[in-house]
């Protein structure tokens, strides 16, 4: 992404209002985003007597005796389900699942484009915990993984880990663990970048919601002391003291826990009491503009980084956060630079996790997706404004890919055993694959082109 420091301040916020004037018109040109394909051939009509009645009665029977068979046999070894009730959609909040559908599409689309996995929108009408939990049971047998997407806190825990211990298929909630990886890797960047130490430095963590919960666990397991960690909820800094928390722990145990364990220095206050002083800050809170202020950015230590995240607009805008002195800022934005957003950890996470037919998602498999970002990055040459690869650059999807397959590997929860030669080229075959289907449609015109001026 190239600077555009030439543009003034209201250039740039109308600039970044275009995406969302653009959305509506082409959402409505193609009728969403995704559809179902084929990808076996049909030659004549005796085919569909292999790949229907009577034919596929053999392959039914196979997977009776051997359910395993079903990873061979079908496309279970490569389909995911994006499941939603709508409760926490982006920015916008508890809007629901019909209207949570096109952000599903979104994320089906670039599961499949970015990482060759073939992904589809499941959206449940009702917000019940033990419901959720089980209609994913039910529909688990038709998929290799689960992706859980935009569910409120702190129900979004419960679900998850129940999910876990319940399927022996992968189930990851892509607001916490994949938010967590991306953001990993980030910190892992810029912290090389000026000069300091990973575990070393002291965080200030904005929001106490999945991402951020999820984010200050995988940190404390990177290696990060707990005591340097200050994470903030709407009330203000989370400590000891904080009696509200301790009444909610039957709740809400995280929010207790890191009350417990974070916070060496026990400050108390609000947000500017937390940023003060600190060499990192990150937030995945209440979108901004003017959620995070200039002056409390001034506070923060020399060569501070910024990552504020919420969507559709950051905390603060970037260029006011480089005014304030920050060296390095990171949003969840494409169109700004150093995207921090979880679309460069799910798909090549999961790109792993299903080549080697893994039963979860660890969090160390999900560090070492961090570690590979970071990599990625560091070998193209990092600067303030490129700390992490961008979604066009492929081989992190397929470094992603290798080293989380690898990770699953070693800890023994894969069903399949693969080198890394292998993996590279697995990944490589159906990302490539993917991405040539949609070139070829596109150029045949069987997906049409846009119009060129369409806005709401």
């Amino acid at each position: 992404m190239v600077s555009e420091g030439h543009l003034s301040a209201e250039e740039r916020i109308e600039k970044a209002k275009l995406p969302g004037k653009k959305a509506p018109g082409m959402h409505a040109f193609y009728r969403g985003k995704i559809e179902t394909t084929l990808k076996c051939s049909i030659n004549s009509f005796d085919d569909f007597g292999i790949w229907y009645t009577p034919g596929v009665a053999a392959p039914c029977k196979e997977i009776q005796a051997d359910p395993a068979k079903a990873f061979e046999y079908t496309n279970k070894a490569n389909a995911i389900a994006v499941v939603s009730d709508g409760s926490r959609v982006l920015g916008l909040g508890n809007i629901g699942p019909m209207a949570g559908l096109p952000v599903m599409e979104g994320k089906a689309l670039l599961f499949k484009y970015l990482g060759g996995v073939g992904a589809f929108p499941i959206v449940l009408d009702t917000q019940d915990t033990e419901e959720i939990i089980q209609a994913v049971k039910w529909i688990a047998p038709g998929f290799g993984g689960i992706n859980l997407e935009d569910f409120s806190n702190p129900k979004c825990f419960t679900i998850l880990d129940r999910l876990r211990e319940e399927l022996d298929i992968p189930v990851w909630h892509d607001d916490q663990q994949g938010t967590a990886s991306i953001t990993l890797a980030g910190v892992i960047n810029a912290v090389k970048l000026v000069g300091k130490e990973l575990d070393k430095v002291t965080y200030a963590v904005i929001g106490a919601g999945a991402a951020n919960i999820a984010f200050v666990r995988i940190l404390i397991r990177a290696g990060v002391p707990a005591g340097n960690i200050i994470l903030v909820d709407s009330k203000g800094i989370l400590h000891a003291g904080r009696e509200d928390l301790e009444a909610d722990k039957a709740n809400n145990p995280y929010k207790w826990k890191y009350a417990l364990e974070t916070n060496a220095q026990g400050r108390t206050g609000d947000m500017a009491e937390a940023i003060a002083g600190v060499d990192v800050l990150i937030a995945a809170s209440k979108p901004g503009p003017d959620t995070i202020k200039k002056e409390w950015l001034k506070a923060m230590n020399r060569d501070a980084i910024v990552f504020v995240m919420a969507n559709p607009i950051p905390e603060i805008w970037p260029w006011e956060a480089l005014e304030a002195g920050v060296r390095i800022v990171g949003t969840g934005r494409s169109d700004f630079p150093n995207q921090i957003n979880n679309s460069i950890g799910f798909p090549g996470i999961f790109r792993g996790t299903l080549d080697v037919f893994a039963k979860t998602i660890t969090d160390e498999m999900a560090i070492a997706a961090a570690y590979s970002i970071a990599r990625t990055a560091e070998a193209k040459g990092l600067h303030e404004e490129y700390i992490v690869p961008t979604m066009m650059e492929t081989d992190v999807f397929v470094n992603e890919a290798i080293a989380v397959g690898l990770k699953a590997i070693e800890q023994g929860i894969a069903r399949r055993i693969l080198t890394a030669d292998d993996l590279r080229a697995e990944a490589e075959s159906k990302i490539h694959r993917a991405q040539a289907e949609t070139k070829v449609l596109m150029d045949a015109g069987i997906i049409p082109p846009a119009p060129k001026i369409i806005s709401s």
